[in-house]
């Protein structure tokens, strides 16, 4: 499941909710300007609380924000992190 997850998670047999947060956080991470109502509402048809979904979107803004903060120093990375 693993790998099938590291090649295409979009096709790796998750579930339908775990696909929908999963497309949910890419879209937020790399275009959050386009975000709109019907992702949040795509995220309560998959079975979300709102509780569900403000937890998803403080993670997925989290690691955006470490993830700057940490390119914007010039932290290297950890040596068991691949460079894709």
């Amino acid at each position: 499941m693993l790998a099938a997850i590291e090649t295409d998670w979009r096709t790796a047999g998750l579930s339908e909710q775990r696909v929908a947060m999963l497309t949910y956080a890419v879209k937020l991470t790399e275009a959050p300007g386009e975000m709109v109502r019907a992702d949040v509402d795509a995220l309560r048809e998959a079975g979300f609380s709102d509780r569900d979904i403000l937890d998803i979107a403080e993670i997925t803004a989290y690691y955006a924000y470490a993830n700057r903060i940490a390119d914007g120093l010039g932290v290297e990375s950890e040596p068991w992190i691949p460079d894709d």
